[in-house]
């Protein structure tokens, strides 16, 4: 079958994180050719964070390179070894998952999900098995290969330990982000031994497992985990440029709900407020053209719209205090408060707790296998890591974080005197000469 054999000549990559990435088989070039693959170019991996970071300009298609190399390493690694465990056959399944496993996301991913209550996983599944330009290439392997490649995305094709090395707490996913977003955003927090850990890592029983004396390596990956999500993917000021965000997409739903005239409203944005897109008009968003709208909105007559997409462009973001737990009698307190003020009690206030965030940090001795890391003994015997790492465990306590309330410095000024001074209070820090400027 021409659409299986190995290129004429191997295709290489340059790639910062991993040196090279190595593409030897004529299915996974003609994949990465695709207009569908080639859109990930116009996806930032990191959403909102260059706000923050300013090198955070990486995309989901440097990404996405970069699980298929770490999941071909490991495929390699298996078949060198000639483990027993490793489905063989699978190998090209495997690959096609790590490489297409983001296709669904849309511009600046987990926040226009959290706005339209999207998942990239079911956009990444239909493009995979609707009518693409991807899905014909799959199909032309076999009749229901882009439906093998999906149930790997949706986590419940037949063979574990093929889903393993794309979806668990050890996957090629997590390892490429973590390196790759750690590289971009100018941190040493994710700088973990990558090599050590593929070389650890043993298909067995259907799942891929670690042998014991990789433990230390896992430990380490763990910890650079860890940090990462509190100093970069949880990022207050990250959070800050998402909630702005989210108000933009927020408010423009509300005004096309209720008839409003925009000046500007590309295709597909429209289908995007009824919830209607298909695939190809879903494939026409990316960040360009989300930007270029936010843009054109500035100038809109909705006073709301043009002021939150002007802060968005111009990076003049909420500021934030830090405050303990605060029940919802407190909140509406401070809802009300702010109306009574001339303040909008949504769109100039967004109370923020950064375990609600969609990343999912790893916990210790979860009872859900497939949320496992598990350890390999010279008996065969395997046990979570948490059982046997004092370190793993020490961060179970994963649920740490105050609540964070944003707002808009500058309007809160101008009325604070009008606060009672139990909530000016909470507010007391931030107020005083604008300093629109946040610190990482």
């Amino acid at each position: 079958m021409k659409s299986l054999q190995p290129l004429d000549e191997e295709k290489v990559f340059k790639d910062p994180v991993h040196n090279y990435i190595h593409v030897q088989d004529r299915l996974i070039w003609t994949l990465i050719n695709t207009p569908e693959f080639q859109r990930l170019r116009r996806i930032r991996q990191l959403g909102t964070s260059y706000l923050t970071f300013h090198g955070a300009e990486h995309s989901r298609f440097s990404h996405s390179l970069g699980v298929y190399e770490i999941t071909r390493r490991i495929i390699s690694q298996f078949e060198r070894s000639g483990y027993e465990d490793w489905p063989s056959e699978e190998r090209m399944v495997a690959l096609c998952a790590a490489l297409l496993h983001d296709l669904g996301h849309g511009p600046f991913s987990h926040s226009i999900e959290e706005a339209f209550e999207m998942n990239h996983e079911e956009w990444t599944c239909r493009i995979l098995l609707e009518d693409t330009e991807i899905h014909r290439v799959l199909e032309d392997v076999e009749a229901g290969f882009s439906e093998k490649v999906a149930a790997v995305i949706r986590k419940d094709y037949e063979k574990a330990v093929v889903v393993n090395l794309v979806s668990s707490p050890l996957d090629a996913d997590r390892m490429d982000y973590l390196l790759r977003d750690a590289y971009f955003t100018g941190v040493n927090y994710g700088t973990i031994d990558m090599d050590r850990i593929i070389r650890v890592l043993r298909p067995h029983n259907g799942r891929v497992v670690v042998k014991e004396t990789g433990m230390h390596a896992i430990e380490d990956y763990l910890m650079s985990r860890y940090q990462m999500y509190w100093q970069v993917y949880f990022h207050p000021v990250t959070r800050s440029s998402d909630i702005v965000l989210r108000h933009i997409f927020q408010r423009a739903k509300e005004l096309f709900d209720s008839g409003y005239n925009f000046t500007f409203l590309p295709h597909p944005l429209p289908a995007l407020f009824r919830n209607e897109l298909n695939v190809k008009e879903y494939l026409l968003l990316d960040e360009a053209l989300v930007q270029t709208t936010f843009m054109q909105w500035t100038l809109e007559k909705d006073e709301i719209l043009a002021d939150v997409c002007a802060r968005f462009m111009e990076r003049r973001l909420y500021k934030y205090v830090e405050t303990e737990l605060i029940d919802l009698d407190m909140i509406d307190q401070i809802r009300r408060e702010f109306a009574e003020a001339g303040l909008h009690p949504q769109y100039d206030l967004e109370i923020d707790f950064p375990t609600d965030l969609p990343y999912d940090v790893f916990r210790p001795g979860d009872p859900k296998k497939e949320k496992q890391i598990l350890l390999l003994d010279r008996q065969n015997k395997v046990q979570e890591i948490s059982e046997v790492s004092d370190i793993v465990r020490s961060i179970s306590g994963i649920h740490r974080g105050r609540y964070h309330l944003y707002f808009p410095q500058e309007k809160l000024e101008r009325v604070k005197h009008k606060l009672s001074p139990h909530i000016a209070d909470i507010f007391e820090d931030k107020l005083g000469p604008a300093q629109m400027e946040f610190e990482i």
